[in-house]
């Protein structure tokens, strides 16, 4: 098993759309929530990838990471570095998906800590992100340092369009 963290840029995401549309709507079909509604197509999932996170990557806004296992990208993560002129120092990390018949292999781990070190290496001191309340990400982010900053209830809906669910915020200093 051959397990690694590449950096997607704006030909990479063309070259690996597919991949990336089954790891979205297969994740959020599943019950991720990661800001769409069940069910979500993979052509629609493609549009997210092609349009929306293409034009953040090209303008420089944001990082795509991707897990590839044994050649196949698995997982992503993203890294937002565009803030507001008083927060440069500080970057979000949002989207951090494993495609569900990957998951518990190490690859969220390996993600988060690739955006991490590139955060560093932007010279970015704090790093922030939100997670459904009691998510199964929620402990990963907590082993690798992030603390609660709060909780806000009835924050989105969940996937499925049954319930609202509570949202954790979460930091870390680098």
């Amino acid at each position: 098993m051959k397990l690694h963290v590449i950096e997607l840029g704006a030909q990479d995401i063309e070259n690996n759309v597919g991949a990336l549309s089954s790891i979205l709507a297969e994740s959020v079909n599943g019950g991720a929530a990661v800001s769409f509604m069940a069910p979500l197509s993979e052509q629609d999932a493609a549009r997210y990838w092609s349009n929306d996170v293409l034009q953040e990557i090209v303008a420089g806004r944001r990082m795509l990471f991707a897990g590839v296992l044994d050649g196949q990208v698995v997982g992503t993560v993203q890294l937002v570095t565009a803030m507001p002129p008083n927060q440069s120092h500080r970057c979000e990390i949002a989207k951090m998906i494993v495609h569900p018949h990957f998951r518990r292999l190490g690859i969220g781990r390996l993600l988060m800590t690739q955006a991490l070190d590139h955060a560093r290496k932007l010279d970015k001191t704090l790093v922030t992100l939100d997670t459904r309340s009691g998510d199964v990400a929620q402990p990963l982010y907590a082993g690798l340092g992030f603390e609660v900053a709060g909780k806000i209830p009835d924050y989105a809906w969940n996937p499925d369009g049954r319930a609202l669910h509570a949202t954790t915020y979460m930091f870390r200093r680098i």
